[in-house]
């Protein structure tokens, strides 16, 4: 093996191989100059380099990847993501201390050689000979402009940014040819500015416009000339002379900057040392990027518009595809985002229930018959710490939501209601719904029936609810023998088929089971979102819309801008008018005089359905007005939180129910929302009452929930309203594969 030579330099060898592959490099580059239709160069190692004349014509110049603005509905900003943080300025727009720093340091002859300066690689060859080493690069501007075209059309991909920087003679040829290319097509200074905006500068910062922002939290047009020097100083080795982390290096370089500015002549030398004496000067700004940042606590959804983006093949065919746009960036999305709504939401958790609280909660609000998203919530902020989750509890998995979703409990019922009535059901349907009964043998569903091979029984929440009941008070009470009863009649298909037209889903994407305990009393988890989407449908009178969260996107394409296709809700009928009409009236009356009474609104027509499930790990309220839907959930998203004897946002509760902590916060929400706003009428439905039998010894005063027990009612219990009611012990077991869910408990509940 060759030898080093003491101190550690090269090896004679190891010189003359350094000192040959320069010169070949020389060679090439005149030959390619002066002879382009010359062929292969003859260079060594098979393939390491391609004949000049075979390299592409044109050079593949990528959009620059900038800064994506995120805005709501009325044009404000709600956040700033992007994978490289650039804003792409004009040369007008940067300091002319800046532009001359940068051509002194790394390419003084740069005005005066083409696209290759052959006196530099002469000076190069010469000095790099006598040290030994490759002491002195030859690369003009243009020639690192083209490499860092190569650097960023790698994107993030390891693999691809290190054959975009090897240090091979096969690169330098190509780096060459692009160059004379883009100094013919561009001329000098729309070279500088376009190196100037694709250079790194360190600290996440690409392009001079981020870099003055994040060091001297300025605009790069204000620049002065030691923050210029100092800034053109970092592009040979942004970590070596980082200032925020060596202030000493970096003081050193920039210095070297300054006495090479006032030896070409750009500066005097007087204002070379004065500067020289300056401090740094330093004012950093931190990156502020990512929905951690976004404002009106709309982090979430932030989050969901990425994933939607990221998800939807309108933006592209593949997931990689999509990711490369979203990463390149300077995009401009304007979203459904109300911020008058975003507002009420977040107000209202805030008030409601605490970052610190054992249980969080969430929220979202729809727009009915357009299908947007007009305000998405938490109670525990997006991030990483204490008491934050990136977790998005208000939509699905596949959106950034929870693994499963949440039981609904007795949300689900109008589903139930609704499915009836479009069978041929009265309003006025009457099931005998006593307090306990045996549970159906069999449940008719679409392919096969679900079979009880057990004698299991059904109760409500106490001796004292007894039937015969109508739908309409059934609703109110929400009396679970009563919709067991109802799916035992209609059996289990008109639901499916309902839910199916409300894209009613699972939070993992699965189909709703065809089992009683989730097509009746919600046992299966589902998110706020899809809840908030098909309540919306009754509002709507029938009519369901698809959640859209996005309205338009422009792109930065050159000094234009071009906009994207963006997906669109598409709407289309889920039951008739009347069955929603009538719904509608059926849930008004849920608000009115029945479980909900806490959450309704004074000033306008609303209605909605509350709903808490076993062991209280879950407790909901789901309402609407004509204009606006919205789903409230309560929970622990670990779902080993049981809501009893807990203090939730500074109250005590000895038990929880959706009306009376989802409930208000609907509330809350909903009036701050629609302030201001019209307040149109419901198109309601005659149902006549019947005659009204004996109270059997129930509390009339109570403000009782539907919590009914175990699956709403499987395994009685008093759901306590106000009163803490005390739960009756199980009276059977389970069967085998009866309910099906996320593993929270046997089950949901009324």
């Amino acid at each position: 093996m060759p030898k080093k030579r003491s101190g550690g330099g090269l090896s004679s060898t190891q010189q003359a191989a350094k000192f040959l592959g320069v010169s070949v490099l020389a060679g090439a580059v005149m030959a390619g100059i002066a002879l382009p239709a010359v062929g292969a160069l003859g260079l060594a190692a098979k393939g390491s380099v391609e004949s000049f004349d075979e390299l592409p014509a044109n050079l593949k110049t990528p959009p620059l990847s900038q800064r994506t603005t995120i805005l709501d509905a009325d044009g404000g900003t709600i956040a700033t993501v992007y994978s490289r943080d650039r804003t792409v300025v004009e040369l007008k727009d940067i300091s002319p201390y800046l532009q001359k720093a940068i051509v002194a340091i790394e390419d003084s002859r740069f005005y005066q050689h083409g696209a290759v300066d052959l006196k530099g690689v002469l000076r190069a060859l010469n000095s790099n000979a006598r040290s030994g080493e490759v002491s002195e690069g030859a690369s003009t501007l243009t020639q690192q402009y083209v490499k860092n075209v190569f650097v960023e059309e790698a994107g993030d991909d390891p693999t691809k940014v290190a054959q975009a920087t090897q240090q091979t003679i096969g690169r330098k040829i190509a780096e060459l040819k692009y160059a004379i290319q883009v100094e013919e097509e561009l001329g000098k200074k729309k070279i500088l500015e376009n190196y100037l905006n694709i250079t790194f500068f360190g600290q996440q910062a690409y392009g001079v416009e981020a870099a003055a922002r994040r060091y001297f939290s300025k605009h790069a047009k204000d620049l002065n000339l030691q923050e210029s020097a100092l800034l053109a100083g970092l592009v040979q080795s942004p970590s070596r002379y980082d200032p925020v982390n060596d202030e000493t290096e970096a003081r050193k370089r920039r210095n070297v900057v300054l006495k090479r500015m006032a030896d070409v002549g750009d500066i005097s030398q007087e204002q070379a040392d004065q500067a020289a004496e300056s401090p740094l000067g330093l004012d950093v700004s931190k990156p502020k990027s990512g929905c951690i940042t976004a404002s009106k606590g709309a982090g979430f959804f932030c989050k969901y518009v990425k994933e939607v983006f990221l998800g939807d093949p309108v933006f592209g065919k593949t997931r990689e595809a999509r990711s490369k746009i979203w990463n390149r960036g300077g995009l401009t999305i304007r979203t459904t985002l109300d911020p008058q709504a975003q507002k009420s939401v977040q107000k209202s958790l805030k008030d409601h229930v605490y970052q610190s609280d054992k249980v969080a909660a969430a929220s979202t609000l729809v727009e009915p018959g357009t299908g947007k998203i007009v305000a998405m919530g938490q109670s525990k902020p997006y991030g990483y710490g204490k008491n934050e989750t990136e977790i998005n509890f208000s939509v699905d998995h596949a959106w950034g939501g929870s693994n499963f979703g949440f039981p609904t409990g007795s949300t689900f019922k109008p589903f139930v209601a609704a499915a009836a009535i479009e069978e041929g059901r009265p309003p006025t349907q009457t099931y005998s719904a006593p307090y306990e009964m045996p549970y159906p043998q069999t449940v008719r569903g679409c392919d096969k029936p679900w079979v009880n091979d057990g004698n299991y029984k059904l109760e409500n929440e106490n001796e004292s609810e007894v039937g015969p009941y109508p739908l309409k008070e059934a609703m109110a009470k929400s009396v679970n023998t009563y919709f067991v009863q109802m799916i035992e009649d209609i059996g289990m298909c008109p639901v499916v088929t309902l839910l199916d037209k409300l894209d009613v889903v699972q939070g993992n994407g699965d189909k709703v089971p065809e089992v009683p305990s989730s097509m009746t009393l919600g046992s299966t988890g589902l998110s706020p979102l899809t809840m908030a989407s098909a309540y919306a449908a009754f509002a709507s009178r029938g009519m369901y819309c698809t959640p859209i969260a996005i309205e338009s996107i422009t792109r930065k394409a050159g000094d234009k801008q071009e906009s994207l296709e963006v997906p669109k809700s598409t709407c289309s009928r889920a039951m008739s008018e009347n069955t929603a009409d009538t719904v509608n009236t059926l849930l008004q009356g849920v608000v009115d005089s029945g479980t909900g009474q806490a959450a309704g609104l004074s000033d306008r027509a609303n209605a909605g359905k509350t709903g808490t499930t076993d062991e209280r790990k879950n407790a909901w309220f789901v309402g609407y007005t004509p204009n606006m839907s919205g789903a409230v959930w309560v929970g622990s998203a670990s779902q080993k939180v049981e809501m009893k004897d807990i203090t939730i946002g500074g109250q005590y509760h000895p038990l929880v129910f959706g009306g009376a902590v989802p409930g208000p916060i609907w509330k809350d929400a909903m009036t701050g929302a629609l302030a201001g706003k019209e307040s149109p009428p419901f198109n309601l439905v005659n149902i006549p009452d019947p005659p009204k039998k004996r109270d059997k010894g129930r509390d009339k005063d109570r403000d009782r929930d539907d919590d009914g027990g175990l699956i709403g009612g499987l395994i009685g219990g008093g759901n306590g309203g106000g009163n803490g009611g005390a739960e009756p012990d199980p009276t059977f077991s389970i069967p085998e594969g009866f309910i099906q869910g996320q593993g929270n408990g046997p089950g949901g509940r009324g």
